[in-house]
């Protein structure tokens, strides 16, 4: 400071600026030379010679239009202020920096005239302005993808206050529902919701508010075009201070999507159930379940048993075998049969094999183009819509779905008719399968009764026999019974049962029961040597087959007394069943199974039968059960039919073959004879004849 003393003009006690805040610097004389700086100075530009031109001092920091301005000032005596100029400065240590400076020049005329110059570094203001800035623009452009982000990805944008309810108006919610303001505000926005979404989306709404969380959810809108569309509603809480102050949400329209979900997975659930059965009845039942609630509010599948073969003006034929009924609505319909005229709406839809939609007034359904049945459903369901849809299987109709929707329910949309029949088009190949089965089982049942015959009517005995076909096999059995009166009056009865379930099996069946009966009347003589002769007539004209058999005959033996002589070839034994509830089985007469070549005798036996007591002839499907030792299947029928030893024969019967647990694989065939009471003539008397008379 003392040499800047020495060139100060005038002697102007410079050393006032030395405590500034802020640099000062003087110079003199038209090239500017420094003559003073304070300590402010000196720590933002660094130390610089006294008596130096201020263009030798600074070039190096300095553009040149700053010290143009020197000139300027020093010419003119008009002060300049440059704010916020950039300046490059070297500080040892640390290397160049990058500063800002505001700095004002003013004409100093004590002495030699100068230039008065004041600098305030303002580095720090400008990049926190800066930065400010940046975070502001940052903000604004953020908000602005934000909102044509809204603007393309939802057609609804709302504002709640913290407790749910709008607090301003939705221009969106408007376009889309057709609510006012009016309407929209408090908890009117519920009203645009579809009923049944009501109560789920205020539970989920309320719990997202309860835990301050943002909340994600699917309803339905109640729309301006009448119908309702899905809606994925999405929502965050804003917060400020640490505590929520609203909430901001869109809605977006995600039908497509969620029909598109629907479809697959009401296609897997089709899928599914058609692949879980194998009996159409429970196959078409389990595709009704899954139309039923999701598509419609009832459902019934007709089968068309032989519509292919009917001719074009001939009636048709409809069977209903699964039904289904939304909980609430009337039970669902009863299986029945039904048939319809040649010109009738229903047979119209079928022959045209195209789906049918109908709406109509609620609980007025079309008359004429559904089953009676049908139509009473609806008018008690008081249905508003129904679509009638041929299920066309192998190229022919082969049933009808009909289903339908309820009030308080849309009419089901074509949408809705192409996916009930892309879920029967993809059940196709297993339809085929069970309708094919049950064609074969249908045959094969008629079949087998073509050669059953019925019992013979014998005066004082009753004679039941009954045939159950597995139901889980398509091809006729081989099992059979049979009875007769022979010539000398008895009375034979047979059961037996051919190896195989197939046609070969039941031609087989056939053939033996015509040589047996053939046999039996060929000569009199025991069970054991009829059976006897029957397997050498087998070893010569089917030596290929093998059978089962038991042959009864039941005899008089005395005024009022009847006697059993019987033999069984690999047979299960017969069972006597008298009338205070005995039940025993009879196995003195066993001999080997019919087909194999022994050189042996078969044996017969003979047992006294007790008035009103039964003899009862089985097949083994009736016993037999896999990994089950015979004899508890065996146990199981002695006791069953102990406990029905009162009952008619015909309930006898059914008694046992309801009341046993049997596998379903195999056919069973029974026959059964009640002696007649003690007080009864026997059959051969002459008051016996004249009761038959009378």
């Amino acid at each position: 400071m003392d040499d800047a003393r020495e060139h100060v003009p005038g002697g102007l006690p410079l050393e006032v600026f030395d405590p500034a805040p802020v640099g000062v610097a003087v110079t003199s004389g038209p090239d500017h030379r420094i003559v003073y700086t304070n300590l402010a100075y000196r720590a933002t530009f660094g130390e610089r010679p006294l008596g130096r031109p201020i263009r030798e001092a600074f070039g190096e920091l300095l553009q040149q239009e700053y010290f143009d301005l020197f000139d300027q000032v020093l010419a003119t005596g008009k002060p300049v202020s440059v704010a916020e100029a950039p300046v490059s400065l070297f500080y040892p240590g640390t290397g160049r920096e990058e500063r800002f400076l505001s700095f004002s020049l003013s004409r100093f005329d004590q002495g030699e005239p100068g230039v008065l110059a004041v600098a305030v570094d303002v580095t720090e203001q400008v990049l926190a302005a800066r930065q400010a800035g940046d975070v502001a623009e940052t903000r604004r452009r953020a908000l602005r993808r934000f909102q044509s982000l809204v603007r393309l990805t939802a057609e609804i944008v709302w504002v709640t206050g913290p407790r749910g309810g709008p607090i301003e108006p939705s221009p969106g919610w408007e376009r889309v529902t057709g609510q006012r303001w009016e309407e929209f505000r408090g908890r009117g926005w519920m009203q645009a919701l579809h009923p049944e979404d009501r109560e789920p989306t205020v539970r989920s709404w309320n719990e997202a508010l309860r835990l301050a969380r943002p909340w994600r959810h699917v309803y339905r809108l109640h729309t301006v075009d009448g119908g309702y569309r899905h809606f994925e509603v999405h929502a965050a809480p804003v917060y400020e201070g640490g505590r929520v102050v609203e909430w901001v949400g869109t809605c977006t329209d995600v039908e497509q999507r969620w029909q598109r979900q629907r479809r697959r997975e009401l296609l897997g659930r089709a899928a599914a159930a058609t692949a879980e059965h194998t009996e159409l009845r429970e196959m078409l039942g389990a595709l009704a379940d899954v139309l039923v609630p999701e598509l419609a509010d009832g459902c019934g599948v007709h089968l068309l048993p032989d519509f292919a073969e009917r001719p074009e003006g001939a009636p048709v034929f409809t069977r209903r075998i699964a039904a289904a009924a939304r909980p609430g609505l009337p039970s669902r319909l009863p299986f029945g049969e039904e048939w319809f005229a040649a010109d009738s709406g229903f047979v119209r839809a079928v022959r045209r094999r195209r789906p049918l939609r109908r709406a109509f007034p609620r609980g007025k359904p079309p008359a004429g183009l559904l089953p009676a049945s049908t139509v009473r459903w609806l008018t008690e369901a008081d249905a508003n819509s129904v679509v009638l849809l041929p299920v066309i299987v192998d190229g022919a109709p082969a049933a009808v779905v009909t289903a339908s929707t309820s009030a308080g329910r849309p009419p089901m949309s074509w949408d809705d008719v192409a996916l009930i029949g892309q879920m029967f088009d993809h059940a196709h190949d297993a339809l085929s399968s069970a309708l094919r089965f049950q064609r074969n089982q249908r045959i094969s049942l008629a079949l087998q009764h073509s050669l059953l015959a019925d019992p013979p009517e014998v005066p004082g005995l009753d004679i039941v026999a009954r045939y159950q076909a597995s139901p889980l096999a398509a091809d006729v059995g081989g099992d059979w019974y049979d009875s007769f009166v022979l010539r000398d009056g008895a009375i034979a009865l047979v059961i037996g049962d051919v190896a195989g379930h197939d046609l070969a099996a039941a031609v087989g069946m056939s053939r033996l029961r015509n040589m047996l009966r053939g046999l039996a009347v060929d000569r009199d003589e025991p069970p054991g040597d009829i059976l006897r002769r029957l397997n050498i007539a087998m070893d010569t004209l089917t030596p290929d087959s093998t059978a089962t058999c038991v042959m009864a005959r039941v005899e008089e033996a005395g005024p009022g007394g009847w006697r059993l002589v019987y033999a069984a070839a690999g047979h299960p034994p017969p069972l006597l069943v008298t009338s205070d509830g005995d039940a025993r089985l009879l196995a003195e007469a066993v001999n080997p199974l019919l087909g194999l070549v022994v050189e042996d005798a078969y044996v017969s036996a003979v047992e006294p039968l007790p008035p009103s007591s039964t003899l009862f002839l089985y097949t083994d499907g009736l016993v037999e059960r896999p990994r089950e030792n015979l004899d508890r299947g065996l146990d199981r029928l002695i006791r069953r039919a102990a406990a029905l030893a009162t009952a008619s024969l015909p309930d006898f019967c059914d008694g046992i073959l309801t009341g046993l647990p049997t596998t379903g694989t195999d056919d069973i065939a029974v026959i059964a004879l009640r002696l007649p009471a003690a007080d009864r003539p026997p059959p051969g008397t002459s008051a016996a004849r004249l009761a038959a008379c009378t």
